[in-house]
């Protein structure tokens, strides 16, 4: 569970400043392209929501690009940075890849009830790959998470999360994106991201 205290919703049933996940998570839950975001004080929160989303997300953009915050190598610029969020085990999960250079989000999914970061790394890794491939597009591919990196390998998500009746729609993503894997050849390098090493990966969505 997110150690985060006040949530800002910008996009969901009810916009606000919350103080509870379980409040927001009524906000966000089954609402569409929901937009929010978990914050250790009232204080950023406040400023989060006054800022609006588009204009905190081009900040969070700026700051998470390589150059030069980051201490990563320049090969890694020019890279898809893939990653997944997930507030509760299982909770509200959603993933996006975001390109390196620039920060330019490339893709976003979610969110969706009763997920595990795990998964939604998996899927985030086999999107950008089936995406990079329509495109004809020989660009590497970061994630931070072992576990997806092993599971794409291996052609299977290897999770062991439970059907609600709420993730349904996660399970029938989980069984395309297998599908794909199977049916499917790729050549894009798909590399871990050293965190430690280079900072945050760009697809990180800040709700630690």
């Amino acid at each position: 569970m997110s150690q985060s205290k006040y949530y800002v919703v910008w996009v969901g049933h009810s916009p606000g400043i919350y103080d509870s996940w379980a409040e927001c998570r009524r906000q966000v839950q089954n609402y569409p392209q929901a937009k929010y975001k978990g914050f250790a004080s009232q204080q950023e929160a406040a400023a989060a929501f006054r800022e609006g989303y588009a204009a905190y997300y081009a900040g969070q953009r700026s700051a998470a690009s390589c150059e030069p915050k980051l201490s990563c190598p320049d090969w890694v610029l020019d890279t898809l940075a893939v990653d997944a969020s997930c507030l509760g085990n299982p909770g509200v999960m959603e993933y996006r890849g975001v390109y390196v250079r620039t920060g330019k989000e490339i893709f976003r999914v979610g969110p969706f009830p009763d997920g595990t970061n795990n998964v939604g790394e998996f899927l985030a890794l086999v999107h950008a790959l089936a995406l990079l491939k329509k495109h004809n597009s020989p660009m590497t591919i970061c994630s931070d998470s072992r576990n997806a990196i092993a599971w794409v390998r291996a052609r299977q998500c290897k999770t062991k999360l439970a059907r609600t009746g709420r993730n349904d729609v996660i399970f029938d993503l989980i069984a395309r994106a297998e599908k794909w894997l199977r049916e499917n050849d790729y050549t894009n390098k798909i590399v871990k991201w050293e965190t430690r090493e280079w900072g945050e990966v760009p697809a990180d969505f800040g709700r630690k």
